[in-house]
């Protein structure tokens, strides 16, 4: 995405992925949008339900897990592509807070539930588990793990699941 020659601004004018190409080849971007529309194609295993507070609840998972992603990302970029004489501690103290706080919120929410929403794998166990994998993955200083314990068993217990195999973060 960060190479000069990147293409990912044809298929998505904001230069962000994913981004799925559908079969008549139109685009639809942004995840959440995605696992809304895939999500309808089938009536077995739904991520989110049809209507009323429990899907509301889910989407407040996703907005969290996805809030502490941006500001995650924020602070990668800012170490990354940003010169170091521009870069702005403050500004990343802040934006690590809101992950430090999102842990803290995701944890207190799970409590001793075995799925982040109800009793069944939802869109809020998805959201979560790309969140704490990212971040291991790109922060692995960050020791959600030892702080979270709930955590750190729900993501080992999405981890055994094939499509979080697929697609562990390389």
């Amino acid at each position: 995405m960060w190479a000069p020659d990147t293409t990912i601004d044809k298929l998505n004018p904001l230069g962000k992925v994913p981004s799925l190409v559908m079969e008549d080849g139109n685009v639809m971007i942004d995840s959440r949008v995605m696992v809304e529309y895939l999500d309808t194609l089938t009536p077995v295993c739904k991520l989110l339900p049809p209507n009323g507070r429990d899907r509301a609840d889910i989407k407040c998972w996703e907005a969290l897990a996805d809030g502490m992603l941006d500001a995650a990302i924020i602070v990668r970029l800012e170490r990354t592509q940003r010169p170091a004489a521009l870069q702005s501690e403050d500004w990343m103290a802040r934006q690590m807070r809101k992950v430090q706080l999102g842990l803290a919120s995701l944890s207190d929410k799970l409590g001793e539930s075995a799925y982040c929403a109800g009793i069944h794998y939802s869109l809020a166990d998805v959201a979560v588990g790309c969140t704490l994998g990212w971040l291991s993955f790109r922060f692995p200083e960050i020791t959600w793990r030892d702080d979270y314990p709930n955590l750190a068993r729900l993501y080992d217990k999405l981890s055994e699941r094939q499509s979080f195999k697929d697609t562990v973060p390389q």
